[in-house]
């Protein structure tokens, strides 16, 4: 990645699709700057979601849920931060039914444009004690569009990439998209790093409102790379055969339901590990612990740049021995760990919490959202591959990962302990492994097909 982050772009590099669908492959020097392009941007989209997380575990419930007691408070901005997840659903039924009529290029450029608008406008949002009512109710409305955005994200920089991709490392490449994730988190978690140090009266005036002021810029960025993509050889293939679905969403739902919710199910644990972790963390470890923001915003920015080495290597080793093994792991190791990470961060040890929520991360979230850039795609042919991957991450992402954060906080207020807790993600981790034992193996599959 990094030697392809220095070369310049070179509108010249990318041959038109017709060519790469008669040559069959496309050279390596071309492959590195779609994979770079593609997870470029998705590192600002996924930076302009999570922002919102880490600002609502910190600053929304004083400034947008001030008239609730503290843990109503903090319930209503997980709420509102959840709301995001209610939309992008819907994001991957718009996005990946045009994707699949028109193209992955044209989405992701609009996806980008709608999460940066909606970012950089909660930016500017005035707060309850300057509008009342309506400064929650347009926080809500913002979310909403954040998810509708992010929603159709994903499904298109997965697969500008893997339908690039060699067959023998789409497992590989795919998981260098998914790097994007913890990008996003390392530098959301490390722009609100910055601004802690800043007086409390500041930080809640005017300094939480930087990181998604930053958006502007780098949606910029973003779309100007985005711009130099070209289509995909395997959508290329299906358009030139007149095979583009006509309904692609309900060729899903219709045609293939135990693979959407296989796809649903491989999703579920991974996504609320990584939410549990990166946003209900920081809640329990400064309220419930009593511990300083910076300790967890630290532990949270060193787990994400693990991530950047464990990701690619889930990914690379799927390659090798297949995604179900990979994914059937993971989800064992995730059940082990539902019932260590608490007690660890009880321990309220800096070197403990910072080590235990790195490792953790690791063995529940990338050993799967690794190789899933591949597996869940693969799992649905050319003609609805964008709506069905797209839709089975979002839904699992609108019921699992949302919703984590606030059931969480919500059954530790209930039981008064973790244990609530850790029965709750032993449950998920047993929904994937049931759902990876279901899967066929799509590590030697030709994704060519329609």
């Amino acid at each position: 990645m990094t030697a392809s982050s220095a070369n310049a772009i070179d509108p010249t590099a990318f041959p038109p699709p017709s060519t790469i669908v008669q040559e069959g492959a496309i050279d390596d020097r071309t492959m590195r700057r779609i994979v770079w392009a593609s997870v470029l941007g998705t590192v600002v989209e996924w930076y302009d979601f999570l922002i919102y997380g880490t600002a609502a575990a910190l600053v929304f419930n004083k400034l947008f849920f001030p008239t609730l007691d503290p843990l109503a408070g903090t319930l209503a901005a997980f709420g509102s931060y959840a709301v995001g997840f209610v939309a992008r659903p819907l994001g991957g039924a718009i996005f990946g039914h045009f994707g699949d009529r028109l193209g992955r290029k044209a989405m992701l450029t609009l996806t980008m444009l709608i999460m940066g608008v909606g970012t950089f406008l909660i930016g500017c949002l005035p707060t309850y004690s300057q509008i009342g009512l309506w400064a929650p109710a347009l926080l809500v409305a913002l979310r909403l569009l954040q998810g509708i955005g992010v929603g159709g994200e994903w499904g298109g920089a997965v697969l500008m990439v893997i339908e690039h991709a060699p067959p023998k490392r789409r497992g590989f490449y795919g998981s260098l998209v998914q790097v994007g994730f913890p990008a996003g988190i390392a530098a959301s978690t490390a722009t609100f790093l910055l601004l802690t140090s800043l007086p409390e009266a500041d930080f809640l005036s005017w300094g939480w409102r930087v990181p998604f002021l930053l958006s502007a810029l780098l949606i910029a960025v973003g779309l100007f790379v985005r711009l130099k993509l070209v289509e995909t050889p395997a959508f290329a293939k299906v358009k030139e055969e007149n095979g583009v679905a006509r309904m692609p969403f309900l060729e899903v739902l219709l045609g293939q339901p135990k693979t959407f919710f296989i796809a649903v199910g491989l999703k579920v644990s991974e996504v609320a590990w990584v939410y549990i972790l990166t946003v209900f963390s920081i809640a329990y470890a400064t309220g419930t612990l009593g511990l300083p923001k910076r300790l967890i915003l630290d532990a949270i920015l060193w787990a994400a740049l693990l991530e950047f080495v464990t990701m690619p290597f889930f990914g690379w080793l799927s390659d090798k021995v297949g995604r179900r093994p990979i994914y059937l792991a993971g989800a064992l190791v995730s059940a082990v760990c539902a019932f260590v990470v608490f007690g660890l961060l009880d321990s309220k040890d800096p070197t403990t919490i910072t080590v235990t929520i790195a490792v953790v991360m690791s063995l529940t979230h990338a050993s799967m959202f690794g190789p899933q850039g591949a597996f869940m795609p693969e799992l649905f042919g050319t003609r609805v591959r964008y709506s069905g991957a797209s839709l089975g991450c979002q839904v699992a992402a609108a019921l699992s990962g949302g919703f984590a954060p606030i059931i969480a906080t919500a059954l530790l207020a209930a039981t008064g302990t973790t244990l609530s807790i850790s029965f709750l993600m032993l449950g998920l981790a047993l929904i994937t492994f049931t759902a990876a034992w279901a899967a066929t193996e799509t590590r030697d599959l030709d994704i060519t097909r329609s």
